[in-house]
């Protein structure tokens, strides 16, 4: 089976959605399977270099190649019209091309060079059509959707959602187009020593660790976090709290909540990362007491699998679209996205230590089980499968 995976970049700066294409490929190849991933070489905003790779030529990693575009000649919106010939000239090569991103543009063209090559894809929309996500740029969204978005689904063998809320209530601009369910994966980690970043950061052992550690956006309800987070210092709370992450996308966000951790009573109770990757993420997954992700929607959140992943349990909204899967496995809290429900789930946690042990467990044994990137990449073949099975059917 050779399959083709699109995505505008695999950049670290555009976190989770675009590693998951990485971690898929490296699964799917380890059960046989030929995957090529095309992208482009953007790595952040305008104002950064772009990726130092090689262009239009394979690159050998981890049982699969990776083909690297020139951003051209929209740099900003990671367009390229070179990919864009490549697949047209190659399409005929491959079995089946999976699409990741809605709204993209060279996402959407992609889709639309895939079916005149008549090469079946799937096309996984990262959470962009959830009702919240279009709300924003709604006009230019609706303009999109009617003229290149709603064809592109109409025409895709499936649409890929990463849960069943995900698919419940993604819009579908009126296509029939099946849906196939499939969460994201995450790697098992090593155990690192314990303490190692609360070392690195000058934590001490007896202050409980609250860990954020997702992109800076408004979305990810941080405006709901830091209130209560005040109110829980006022209340003489002990913990410290580490942001982790960044927005590359929209720096002045990110300067805007940075500030406001300045200004704030917390400010001698917190610690500012930036972006963490490797032994130094893992770390500090391994050692935080809780992960804290108040979303206003999140169609899987892979943050918040590999936190259970590494045995941490977590707080969530009920808009973190895995919430039903951590409530019933006891995985962690859950609260509305209001502060008042978020601070008396912070409150809860940590007012018991063994109970976030329990729970931490609990969410480290349901991540390897459930999100193991072995069982995921079986899933996703399997859904190839049936695509492939059904277009042969069809003639």
């Amino acid at each position: 089976m050779r399959i083709l995976q699109i995505i505008p970049s695999i950049s670290l700066v555009y976190g989770g959605p675009s590693q998951m294409v990485l971690g898929l490929s490296e699964a799917l190849a380890q059960e046989g399977v030929e995957v090529t991933v095309l992208t482009t070489n953007s790595n952040g905003d305008v104002g950064q270099p772009p990726l130092d790779v090689p262009l239009d030529r394979p690159v050998e990693q981890n049982g699969y190649q990776v083909r690297y575009f020139p951003c051209s000649p929209f740099r900003r919106y990671k367009f390229s019209l070179d990919l864009l010939r490549w697949l047209a000239g190659h399409a005929t090569e491959f079995d089946l091309a999976h699409i990741h991103a809605l709204f993209s543009p060279v996402s959407t063209a992609a889709a639309t060079v895939a079916r005149s090559r008549h090469l079946p894809y799937l096309m996984r929309p990262l959470g962009t059509l959830d009702p919240a996500d279009l709300r924003k740029k709604k006009r230019i969204k609706q303009i999109y959707a009617a003229l290149l978005e709603r064809p592109n689904l109409a025409g895709a063998a499936g649409i890929h959602f990463t849960s069943p809320q995900e698919a419940k209530i993604s819009e579908r601009f009126g296509t029939s187009t099946p849906d196939v369910v499939i969460p994201l994966g995450v790697k098992q980690p090593a155990m690192l020593p314990k303490g190692q970043s609360r070392k690195e950061l000058g934590i001490p052992e007896t202050q409980p660790l609250l860990l954020f550690m997702s992109r800076i956006d408004p979305k990810k309800g941080l405006n709901l976090l830091i209130p209560a987070l005040e109110r829980l210092l006022d209340e003489g709370a002990n913990f410290h709290f580490v942001l982790a992450g960044g927005n590359p996308q929209d720096p002045a966000y990110e300067n805007k909540i940075r500030e406001q951790l300045q200004a704030s009573p917390l400010r001698d109770r917190t610690t500012i990362t930036g972006f963490v990757t490797g032994d130094s993420k893992t770390a500090l997954l391994q050692d935080a007491d809780l992960f804290v992700l108040p979303s206003y929607y999140e169609n899987f959140g892979i943050a918040v699998a590999e936190a259970m992943c590494n045995g941490t349990p977590v707080v969530i909204s009920d808009q973190v679209y895995i919430w039903e899967e951590i409530e019933q496995a006891e995985a962690g809290w859950v609260c509305t996205c209001d502060v008042d429900s978020l601070t008396k789930q912070l409150r809860d946690s940590l007012a018991d230590a063994s109970e976030r042990q329990r729970r931490g467990t609990n969410a480290q044994e349901y991540a390897l089980k459930n999100y193991s990137w072995k069982a995921i990449a079986q899933a996703t073949i399997k859904a190839y499968q049936q695509i492939l099975t059904s277009k042969s059917r069809l003639g």
